[in-house]
């Protein structure tokens, strides 16, 4: 049997982590996981998506770490990050925004705006099915304030909002298949912005 001491120990060996499963409708199952064995074998799993904006309608990306098992140097959403088992989720997107940008936020100044099913098959052997919990809110700091995790993030950047729109005309810049959720958040956040 594996003590918490141990599992605390060997997370910070591998930079892997505790996380819960959930099943395919995203129902906890009250079991939980390395998220190396989730990746391996194909568990569902909770992740959030943080998508921050700024009042004059820009959008704030990430440029994923060389290092990054998949889609390296791919610039992305704002943060992006895995919920810790037993973790509540708005928490967990708090602590992610602070841990690889150095951005201290409220949980009540983020405002979650859906929860989607994501299924894929890395060529690495990857498999990655989770549900993504995604949240909008505001960048309300200047850029050069924000501190990265080099670990995970390489650069940051501010956009015009409209480029979400449009990530089939611009290399490496978002998934161009996933067009149709980028338009979602797009709409959300001109709304929030009214």
């Amino acid at each position: 049997m594996i003590t918490k001491l141990a599992i605390i120990l060997l997370e910070k060996k591998n930079m892997d982590e505790l996380i819960d499963i959930v099943d395919e409708n995203g129902n906890y199952t009250g079991t939980t996981c390395l998220k190396s064995e989730a990746h391996k074998y194909g568990y569902f799993h909770p992740t959030i998506h943080v998508w921050l904006y700024t009042s004059d309608k820009k959008i704030l990306l990430q440029k994923r770490a060389l290092t990054k098992k998949v889609f390296p140097g791919l610039w992305d959403i704002s943060v992006a990050g895995h919920i810790a088992a037993g973790e509540d989720i708005t928490i967990a997107a708090t602590r992610e925004v602070k841990e690889e940008i150095g951005f201290d936020m409220l949980p009540e100044n983020l405002h979650k705006i859906g929860t989607r099913k994501h299924m894929v098959q890395h060529s690495n052997g990857i498999i990655d099915n989770e549900f993504h919990h995604v949240f909008i809110a505001e960048l309300t700091i200047p850029l050069e304030k924000l501190t990265l995790q080099v670990e995970e993030v390489a650069e940051l950047k501010l956009f015009d909002l409209e480029i979400i729109l449009h990530t089939k005309n611009h290399e490496n810049l978002l998934l161009p298949q996933y067009q149709e959720y980028y338009c979602f958040v797009y709409e959300q956040i001109v709304a929030a912005l009214k």
